[in-house]
């Protein structure tokens, strides 16, 4: 029995060295495995944050490129050290890259999957770079089309800046032709307001003796009556007297006064307020009117030229006198004569 327990004893100590190697083997390979487990882990953990990394910084760009028209040339230089910034990324994933591949030598399918997203990544990381470098490629046009708009502008501004110096001297050159123009014309005034007083003058002078021609302001006043019949228009013996006598003072003035001097004899025909409706003059209109040609007509006739002559029809609408008594009545229906330039 002794002999027994002995070489029983002597098999269990051969056993419990073995049993030891293959519970620290055993032991080994689990500690291996979840160390494999956790790098994995690890590195999908940092592959996620990477990416959205990566995300966040073409955000970035993106939002840059809305703005590139209001920058000025630095920005390209953003967009390069984001690249850099980019490579510097792709090449600490590629030593990353390096370390996992030596643990997926060993065969653990979680390494080969770590493997293939880093891949992929490093895939995603290429196509931001191509990304970056349209970005820089687009920011070079920008910033080429702006120097273009640039010198646009300064063409534009140069042109704008010539054409108000040559509308300065135009508006120049207009005030002093308006001042010549203005006191050119003020002497016409002058003088025509001179040759008024004459021919108004030699008017009296031809037509003393009639108390019911007179001058009103700057117009000389013939009642109607001293030259028309009640509704009519036709001049009559004494309005043709008269006519004369204006057609000898016209023809004394066109002699008179300058040829650069460009006046006119208006020839107003007015009425009282009582209407005339009848076949020839249905209103106080035509028969106003048809006074003052009566008259331009007949000094035609008489020699006065017809570009110096004007007719005017004011029917009842421009009264001497507001009163309905027959004196303002008879006042009121008249041919005025008003000599004014053109």
């Amino acid at each position: 029995m002794a002999r027994g327990r002995s070489r029983r004893g002597g098999e269990y100590g051969d056993f419990w060295p073995a049993y030891v190697d293959v519970l620290s083997t055993l032991l080994l390979v689990v500690t291996f495995l979840m160390s494999i487990f956790m790098l994995s882990q690890y590195f999908a953990t940092q592959e996620a944050s990477g990416k959205d990394t990566a995300l966040a910084r073409l955000n970035r760009q993106i939002a840059e490129l809305t703005n590139l028209l209001s920058l000025e040339k630095g920005k390209s230089r953003t967009a390069e050290d984001d690249l850099a910034s980019l490579q510097a990324t792709l090449a600490d994933l590629k030593q990353e890259k390096d370390k996992l591949s030596g643990f997926a030598l060993s065969g653990d399918e979680k390494a080969k999957a770590a493997q293939g997203r880093i891949q992929s990544l490093e895939t995603d990381l290429e196509a931001q770079k191509n990304i970056s470098n349209e970005a820089l490629a687009k920011v070079d046009l920008l910033n080429q089309q702006m120097l273009a708009l640039r010198r646009q502008l300064a063409a534009l501004n140069e042109a704008l800046e010539a054409s108000e110096r040559k509308d300065k001297d135009s508006q120049d050159r207009i005030k002093d032709l308006g001042a010549r123009l203005n006191a050119a014309l003020a002497r016409q005034v002058q003088e025509l307001q001179r040759y008024r007083s004459d021919f108004f003058g030699r008017l009296r002078e031809l037509l003393k003796d009639r108390k019911d021609i007179r001058v009103v302001g700057d117009r000389f006043v013939f009642e109607s009556e001293v030259l028309f019949p009640s509704g009519s228009a036709t001049l009559t013996p004494e309005g043709l007297a008269a006519m004369d006598q204006l057609a000898i003072a016209i023809s004394d003035l066109v002699r008179t006064i300058p040829p650069e001097i460009n006046w006119a004899l208006q020839v107003d025909g007015h009425t009282d307020i009582r209407p005339i409706a009848s076949s020839q003059f249905p209103s106080n209109w035509e028969l106003s009117t048809a006074r003052a040609v009566s008259v331009v007509k007949y000094l035609v006739s008489r020699g006065v030229p017809a570009e110096h002559l004007v007719a005017a029809g004011h029917g009842e609408f421009q009264p001497l006198e507001r009163g309905v008594d027959e004196g303002s009545l008879r006042r009121n229906r008249r041919i005025e004569l008003k000599l004014t330039n053109r």
